[in-house]
């Protein structure tokens, strides 16, 4: 099993950690309570932060004449630039961070459903977008890990989020002692999940790190991160899965049976097609190295990119992009 880092993530206050929702609740979130043995949360409520209250007025993003306003209908207050300030002071007050877990739709915090209107009142929605901290955090944040708590229970992208979280966080603490030795270590024990994302992107950091510029080490983990967030930056496309598959698969096909290796073709053409997952592949590869004491494969992330308590029993015959 895997010894992760503990990332630290950025999450809505009121996810699982304070009852300061406008109405006064506290929303359960069952993708917050479980990383939390795994990760270090900074909580934040951004309205609570510029002074409004519990429980308090409902608040909106208004677009007039091009120009986004936060603004409360019933007191026709514009909190615009109290938020922006907030946020501004409070991301650039953070540590280190990996990633952020705000809640959807929210006026604040929201990153890409929240209704914009044409003004207050009864007026009309114009259509959607970010919340002012939400479109703070992606201005400053857009090459971590970002979602809110709704897309979340998704299992692809919540499968992709922690995936891109715990990469992150793993390259972060390499990057503090800038071993050369360790970070060909790292490349080497992804490679497999970063074909699986990116094989362009994947080959590139090999020539970064080969370094027949001789770069200092500095410019090299300042390039290598840079291609790493690129990389990571989408989720892997089924193709890229099976070419990974039957690259793993190369190093076994000589020591199997002929019905092995005719079984497992069969399963890959069954992902092909979406009838079975990609787990059922994985587990079968994994079994392999296993058995025949790679140790090479047994390092790959690609079988575990994250904790794997953290996939749910519901996430059971999903796959990584099912």
């Amino acid at each position: 099993m895997r010894q992760f880092v503990k990332p630290t993530v950025v999450v809505s206050k009121c996810l699982e950690f304070e009852a300061c929702r406008y109405n006064g609740d506290k929303l359960s979130d069952a993708t917050v309570r479980n990383l939390q043995p795994y990760v270090e949360f900074i909580p934040v409520c951004p309205e609570v932060e510029i002074g409004l209250g519990i429980p308090r007025e409902t608040i909106r993003i208004v677009e007039q004449d091009g120009m986004k306003k936060l603004v409360q209908p019933s007191t026709s207050a514009d909190l615009t630039e109290k938020m922006q300030q907030f946020s501004n002071v409070f991301l650039a007050s953070l540590p280190d961070v990996d990633g952020f877990i705000l809640k959807n739709r929210s006026p604040s915090c929201g990153t890409r459903d929240v209704k914009i209107y044409a003004g207050l009142g009864k007026a009309p929605t114009k259509g959607k977008g970010a919340g002012l901290f939400g479109s703070a955090v992606l201005a400053k944040f857009s090459h971590l890990a970002i979602e809110e708590e709704g897309r979340l229970s998704n299992f692809i992208i919540r499968e992709h989020f922690l995936t891109q979280l715990f990469t992150i966080s793993h390259f972060k603490t390499l990057k503090k002692n800038k071993s050369m030795k360790a970070l060909v270590e790292f490349q080497s024990d992804h490679k497999y999940l970063f074909m699986a994302y990116n094989q362009t992107k994947q080959k590139e950091l090999g020539r970064v790190i080969a370094n027949k510029e001789k770069q200092s080490i500095d410019e090299v983990f300042a390039k290598y991160e840079e291609i790493l967030y690129v990389l990571l930056n989408r989720t892997p496309r089924y193709t890229s899965n099976i070419n990974v598959c039957q690259h793993i698969f190369g190093y076994f096909k000589n020591k199997l049976k002929k019905e092995e290796k005719d079984h497992f073709l069969s399963l890959l053409s069954k992902y092909a097609e979406k009838k079975i997952p990609l787990s059922s592949l994985l587990t079968i590869l994994k079994s392999w190295a296993i058995r025949f004491e790679d140790t090479y494969l047994l390092r790959q992330t690609y079988f575990e990119p994250y904790p794997e308590m953290l996939v749910e029993i519901t996430d059971s015959g999903k796959g990584r992009d099912y």
